[in-house]
């Protein structure tokens, strides 16, 4: 993993938002390993930590309500994750209305309350999605192209802007637009492996749509990189340099598991099964590329699919 660049930082104080989520666990780590200091901001109420490291200290927030901004005292920087997942089940009113209140409430309430902090953290890194651009086909896509008109694009415009408060008060924010995130241990990964492990998986629909894919190391190394470079501000790809399509990702996690990807699965019944999530999420196509990052120096470890998906499932 990319480690905090000990010649250039100090110890840092960070809250963090989705403290115990598929990513958030793993950042929590990485901060405690880089002996950064490293505060869970909790619903529920506040408690003692298991495991070999002493528990983290923890605050209790209400992603509706308000934190308190005394309770910013002394941090350095606070990174967002919590929100819905997006990709389980299928979706109807009430439940996209969860997904975008999840991610706008809560971070016009982190937003906000850094805005009133004294002293004020000096950056807030806030989760958002590479689904903000809808489906862009064959366009290789930048940080500087426009969003979609889906409703994931949709989310990302308004989950973006919630961070207005923290950067109208000077706060530095960095709008992390978050592609597949690839682990064994979580994400879309285990939940793919069944039928590819039983040699009866394959492409979705025609495999021609673009995946732009991270490895979990990568996105901690990148939101520890974003804490402490001041070049990286507002929308940043956390995506690899090379997507696939899903064709070649289906070959790829073939070859890794050394299984037959023979057995695609038609369009009509990925539609059958997911409704709109399945032509906003899984038959979309998306062909990202981390301009700012690579820009600002960042370095990935796993920049290629095979060798990612070599790494996360330990082969």
């Amino acid at each position: 993993m990319n480690d905090l660049p000990s010649a250039t930082i100090s110890r840092m104080k960070v809250f963090v938002t989705g403290a115990s989520g598929f990513i958030g666990s793993a950042l929590m780590r990485a901060l405690r390993e880089a002996e950064q200091e490293a505060v869970a901001l909790v619903r529920r109420a506040p408690r003692p930590g298991t495991g070999e490291l002493p528990p983290p200290p923890e605050i209790q927030w209400d992603p509706a309500g308000a934190i308190d901004g005394t309770k910013f005292s002394g941090a350095d920087a606070v990174v967002h994750l919590a929100g819905e997942s997006v990709a389980t089940g299928r979706w109807n009113a009430e439940r996209k209305a969860r997904i975008l209140n999840s991610r706008v409430q809560g971070t016009q309430t982190v937003a906000a309350s850094m805005a009133r902090a004294k002293p004020r953290p000096r950056v807030l890194v806030c989760a958002s999605a590479n689904g903000i651009y809808g489906d862009t086909g064959n366009i290789v896509v930048t940080e500087a192209a426009p969003s979609g008109s889906t409703f994931l694009a949709e989310v990302g415009r308004q989950w973006e802007d919630a961070t207005r408060a923290a950067s109208d008060a000077g706060i530095r924010v960095v709008n992390l637009r978050l592609g597949m995130v690839l682990s064994g241990d979580g994400g879309a990964l285990p939940r793919m492996l069944p039928p590819f492990r039983l040699g009866v998986g394959g492409r979705l629909g025609n495999g021609r749509q673009w995946v732009s894919w991270i490895t979990l190391d990568d996105v901690v190394a990148l939101i520890l990189h974003a804490l402490t470079n001041d070049l990286l501000r507002g929308p940043v790809n956390a995506v690899a340099p090379t997507p696939v399509t899903n064709a070649d990702f289906t070959r790829a996690l073939g070859a890794v598991l050394h299984r037959p990807t023979v057995f695609p699965v038609p369009a009509f019944v990925v539609r059958a099964a997911f409704g709109q999530l399945a032509d906003e999420l899984l038959l979309a196509s998306n062909r990202a590329v981390p301009q700012a990052a690579l820009a600002s120096g960042f370095k990935f470890r796993y920049p290629e699919i095979k060798g990612a998906l070599e790494h996360v499932l330990k082969k």
